[in-house]
This record gives structure tokens, sequence and C-alpha cells, in this order.
């Protein structure tokens, strides 16, 4: 590196030329002696000064090559430096910000990688109810098609329009989630409270299919958003719904304690397959028990929900057959 580039360098060699010369000159009132004798130490602090003004720039040299094979894409890290003073802490600064955004490109690729799998994922589950759609459409423009005929397929646009409209809004609230403009409250909410809301939408099916619905609760309360929540539980029990044969039972009970206030969702369906455990919870995964209507996003939404709220859910085999899904939010962040 040629230091006498840097205008700095030679603003200081001219201060240091002159501050020479003129103690010289001023010397020689004295003697000529002492004007040499400050002529020599006048040179002797420049060359000091050069040497380790060298090695300072030549430092700074050496993070500027690091940060430029950064910026280019070698995956090499800035230059360790154990020394004190203020380069050793630019370069200790630099190299903190610099893995720093190393890690925010690694995580903005991850979540470009993400995001390309939901939209194919989206557009898949968005082409059928779509298609569906259209077929009917077609159908339904028949003029001589039977007036049961017609209203047959009414039902089913009705029934395909609803499927779309959920799948919409559960991925709306997801991107909510996912990019943390989704508020989410935190107030004392009672169990029984949310157990009733969240059931209430399937009260009717549960009751024409003969399925027993059962809740053990007492005055069990969590600090969470009942809103979000219900969305949540309700999808638990969504899932319990559908794969609960007739005249089967859902259960659902709650415990407190000092640690945590805990749900637990039970039914007497076909349970988990092994190797679909690990997975329940992905997006748009459905297990090999799917029914041909899933999507594969309500336990994912219901995983977020619980998440975002400091709180776990897992799902496992009953010991007596069935799923078991066990939500528990912690009175502190663990």
């Amino acid at each position: 590196m040629n230091i006498y580039r840097n205008p700095e360098f030679r603003r200081e060699c001219l201060t240091y030329g002159l501050g020479t010369l003129i103690f010289a000159v001023i010397g020689v009132f004295v003697s000529p002696f002492c004007s040499l004798l400050l002529l020599l130490a006048g040179l002797f602090s420049h060359l000091v000064h050069l040497r380790f003004a060298k090695k300072r720039y030549d430092r700074i040299a050496q993070l500027s090559r690091s940060i430029d094979r950064i910026l280019h894409g070698q995956d090499s890290l800035l230059i360790t430096d154990s020394d004190e003073g203020e380069l050793a802490i630019l370069n200790s600064e630099i190299r903190k910000m610099t893995v720093r955004l190393r890690e925010q490109s690694d995580q903005l690729l991850t979540d470009k990688l993400r995001l390309t799998d939901a939209i194919a994922d989206i557009f898949h589950q968005m082409r059928t109810p779509l298609t569906s759609m259209n077929l009917v459409v077609s159908l339904l423009a028949e003029e001589e098609l039977p007036f049961d005929r017609r209203i047959q397929l009414t039902r089913e646009l009705k029934k395909q329009l609803e499927r779309t409209k959920w799948l919409v809004e559960t991925l709306l609230k997801m991107s909510k989630i996912d990019t943390g403009t989704a508020p989410f409250r935190k107030e004392p909410v009672s169990v029984a409270n949310l157990i009733r809301n969240a059931a209430r939408p399937f009260l009717i099916p549960m009751e024409l299919r003969g399925i027993r619905f059962s809740v053990s609760v007492a005055e069990e309360t969590f600090s969470g958003d009942l809103a979000w929540t219900t969305e949540a539980l309700g999808n638990v029990l969504k899932n319990c719904v559908e794969h609960t044969p007739e005249d089967g039972s859902i259960s659902v009970r709650a415990k407190e304690n000092a640690l945590y206030t805990e749900i637990v969702v039970l039914d007497s369906g076909s349970g988990f397959d092994g190797a679909d455990l690990p997975h329940l919870f992905e997006r748009f995964y459905r297990g090999k028990t799917a029914t041909a209507e899933s999507i594969g996003i309500g336990l994912a939404l219901a995983r977020m929900i619980v998440a975002a709220q400091d709180g776990t859910i897992t799902a496992e085999n009953a010991r007596d057959g069935g799923a078991q899904f066990t939500i528990r939010f912690y009175k502190s962040v663990i």
C-alpha cells in the first residue's frame, strides 16, 4: 500500500517537516550544534512516525481487502486482532457486522426459498377448488339441467367457495404472523370460555355424526389473546372431528399449575402414523390419514399462534388409542 497517496498522511509529513525546519532555524541562534541536534531529532521522530503510520495504514488496507472479499462473495471472515486500540475495536465491530449481515443474507435466502415453496403449494391448493368451481359453473350453464341436479351443483359450488375463502383467510393470517404484524393481546383468558368459543362451530356436525363431546375444566386461566387462541384450538378440534368416526368421542380437559396452563384434546380416531408425527405442524403437510379435503395448514397455523404467545403444542398417539394434542401456555418465558 502506498501511504503517500493518503492526504492525511501527506499533511502529517508536511507538518512534521515544517516543525523540524522551524526548530532547526531557531536552534541556529543558540548554536550550530543545537540546530543540528534539533534537525536530527526531528528526522528521527519523523521516521518513527512514518513506521507506525505505515503499520496503521497497512492494517486499514487489510481490513479493506477483507471487506472487499466478503462483498464479492468469498467465504472469509475478517482478520482477528487481539491488540487494543481504536483499530482493534473497529476491526471487532466490522467483524460482528459482517457476521450479522451474513446471517441476515442466509435468512433472506431461506425465506426466499420458503416463499417460493409456499407460492407453489398455494397455487396447487387453489387450483383444485378453482378447477371444481369452473366445472360446476359450466354444468350450471346447461339450459336443460334438472332442478335437483342444479341444487346439488349449487351446493357443491358454495362448498368450494367456502373452502377457497377459508384457505385465503388462513394464509393471510399466517402471513401476518410471519411478518410480525399480527397484534396479540396479553390479557387473562378463561379456558372454559376459550373451549366454548372454539367448539361452537363443530357442535352441530358432531351431533349429526353422533360424536360425544366432553369438557373437563374448572377455573383455569392463562395470559394471552382469546380470539387468536380460539382460532388455534378450533383448528385442533377441526382435525379431531375430521378423524373421529361416527359414534366416537372427543374430550377436552385442562389443568393449571405454577408453571403453565395445559389444555389436552383427545379423540377416539385412528391416531397418527409414526412417520407423520414429526411433520404434523409443517405447512401444507398432509399425513397418510388425511382426508381428501385436507389442505395441511390448520395445525401449522395453530402452532404459529401458540408459539407467538410463548406456548407450545405437541401431538402424539394417546395411550388408549386416538390422537392427543397438548397445548401449554407458560406463566413466564422459558
